[in-house]
This record gives structure tokens, sequence and C-alpha cells, in this order.
């Protein structure tokens, strides 16, 4: 007995129709009951699936039409250029200018968004810290989250004009400084703010609180090195030339 072969063209009319289908809605489209034949369909059209609604929406890939953050919502149903839910939260937020809480990024993405960010940080895809109470996600690469961080701060409702001027004037001269010399600029401001000030410079600046405490102990130690990156004496040790014996 031969077995029954089913035209995927019915298939194909359904989507140029909704654009998006349920796995039901393709099973009446072929004519069966198993969920294995329209997958087999589907792999010769090329699909992806919605990450909303568990992923039980799909679509063809030359379907969508995304939107400036790669996004498409069809029957409120929720498609992604990035793939998974959890590919697309980590794409946000490398590339946003100042991190994303959680809360902001339901409003983008219209799911929740909890157990997603936990597993990225988890797998360390994504960088995680403090601010003003809430979780700011950011991105892994440190320089990246470092510039994000003080984008952060600096977007904050200021105490007056001339504090809104300040902290942009120190996120841009922070943005053109290399490694020792942030950590030096962290280490002067915090010294000025005094008992609690590596707290709040590294929340400002993206850096760690015992980074901003080393840079200050060199300040005042006056521990500097100028025009190197290693301390002198720091790499392999010279090799003394030897002078052949007269």
């Amino acid at each position: 007995m031969r077995p029954i072969r089913f035209s995927v063209q019915p298939l194909l009319e359904l989507f140029n129709r909704l654009h998006a289908l349920t796995m039901p809605e393709m099973k009446a489209a072929l004519g069966t009951q198993s969920d294995l034949t329209v997958f087999r369909k589907l792999s010769s059209l090329s699909y992806q699936t919605s990450y909303s609604h568990r992923g039980t929406f799909y679509t063809l890939k030359s379907i969508p039409r995304f939107d400036e953050l790669g996004l498409w919502n069809c029957r409120g149903a929720w498609f992604s250029r990035h793939g998974t839910l959890l590919d697309t939260v980590v794409s946000l937020i490398e590339k946003a200018s100042a991190g994303y809480v959680a809360a902001e990024l339901v409003v983008l993405l219209h799911v929740p968004v909890k157990d997603a960010l936990r597993q990225s940080v988890r797998a360390g895809r994504l960088h995680r810290q403090d601010f003003n109470g809430r979780y700011l996600y950011l991105a892994k690469e440190r320089t990246r989250h470092q510039e994000q961080s003080a984008a952060r701060q600096a977007h904050q409702p200021p105490l007056d004009s001339n504090e809104e001027e300040y902290r942009a004037a120190r996120v841009l001269f922070y943005s053109l400084l290399d490694e020792q010399q942030r950590r030096l600029y962290a280490g002067l401001e915090s010294f000025k703010k005094g008992h609690g000030g590596d707290r709040q410079l590294a929340q400002a600046l993206g850096l760690d609180p015992q980074t901003v405490a080393r840079g200050r102990r060199e300040l005042l130690a006056g521990e500097l090195v100028r025009n190197r990156i290693r301390r002198t004496g720091g790499g392999r040790p010279p090799i003394e030339k030897k002078r052949p014996m007269s």
C-alpha cells in the first residue's frame, strides 16, 4: 500500500491568507492528524515560530516585516528576527545605549522576560548589576557595559540644570579614558564624595567598587604609572647581551 502523499499547496495558500498559523490550522489544511507530517512540509518551506504563546504560532521566514527592533506581530503572536526570546533579549540589551531593566523589556516585547534574563545571566551572555534597587541588564563585554551603565546614570532625573550638564560631561569624558585612567578618575571622584563614594561611583560608571577603591589608593599613595600600561619591571626580564671572550 502506497503511503498517503500530502500536497503542500493548501498550506501555502493558508499562510498567504493568514500569515501566521497554529498547528491545528495546519493539520486541517493538509488533511492530517499527524504533527510529523506538518513538520515535514514546514521544513521544506523555511519557517520560524513565535517567541510569544510558547512558540505555538508558525510563519514562513519570507512573510514577516520586522520593525526597527526586529519584531513583528501577527494575530496577537510576536515573532523576532533574532529567533528565540533568549536571543532577542540578548540582542536588544547589547544594542541598547543604557541597557534595560526587566520592566522596560516587558513593554517592548509584550511577554514576561524574567526567566529569559535569568538564563542569559547564568549562561554568561549578559551582565547584571544593581541600579537603584532594581537589576539593570547590560552587555557582557566589560567596556560596553561600563559605557551603558554610565549612560543610564546620566539619564536619571538631575537635581538642576548644572547637575544635568555635569552628568553628560562626565559620561563623555569617561568614554575617552583608557582602563588605568578610568580607575584613577573614579578613585578621585570617590574621594571627593567621602563615605559611600566607592559604591556611588561604581554604580554611576559601571565599575566594581574594589576597582574604584584601588584607584583612590593609587592616587593617595602617588602610585601612578605614566605613559605605560604595565609597571616598570613588568613582563619578561631583559636578557643581558653576552660579549665574546677576548
